[in-house]
């Protein structure tokens, strides 16, 4: 019997190996996703920095790219800064959305892929309208005014 049960890790570990892609979400290394905001000019765009990206990022997602959060109202949450389908992005399910970003949000090449180009291209859109994070429930409960200097240190 024991044979059998050395076997299960491995076979365990050679299918999690192989699993398709769309399967695991990816998970962007904090100094990475600091060296691609920094890029893509956050830093000081609406006034914030670098830092408040990431741990809007890190609260919203975990850093996950292909990060989907389903709400109470019919909408849902897509990607690294999980951009609501209700008002920013096209799901094809939820009722009444408005599209502000003129972008698929279930598409693995838009939101749900490990190019955060165009997620960053719509949470601009949606920070320079608000003039700030203050749409990001996450931004607002655990960055905001929080000292996140942890977020970008030895990157």
């Amino acid at each position: 019997m024991k044979p059998l049960l050395l076997l299960g890790l491995p076979l365990l570990l050679v299918l999690l190996a192989v699993m398709p892609p769309g399967c695991q979400g990816i998970i962007i290394p904090r100094c990475r996703l600091v060296r691609i905001f920094r890029q893509q000019s956050l830093e000081g765009f609406v006034g914030r920095k670098v830092a408040d990206w990431v741990c809007l990022a890190k609260h919203e997602s975990s850093y996950n790219t292909r990060a989907i959060n389903r709400n109470k109202n019919g909408s849902s949450d897509y990607g690294i800064f999980q951009i609501n389908s209700k008002y920013w992005c096209y799901d094809g399910r939820t009722p009444g959305a408005s599209n502000g970003c003129r972008i698929h949000c279930r598409s693995k090449r838009e939101f749900l892929d490990d190019n955060i180009t165009d997620d960053i291209k719509c949470a601009k859109l949606i920070a320079r309208q608000a003039r700030g994070l203050t749409p990001w429930v996450a931004w607002r409960k655990h960055c905001r005014g929080k000292n996140l200097r942890p977020f970008v240190r030895g990157c």
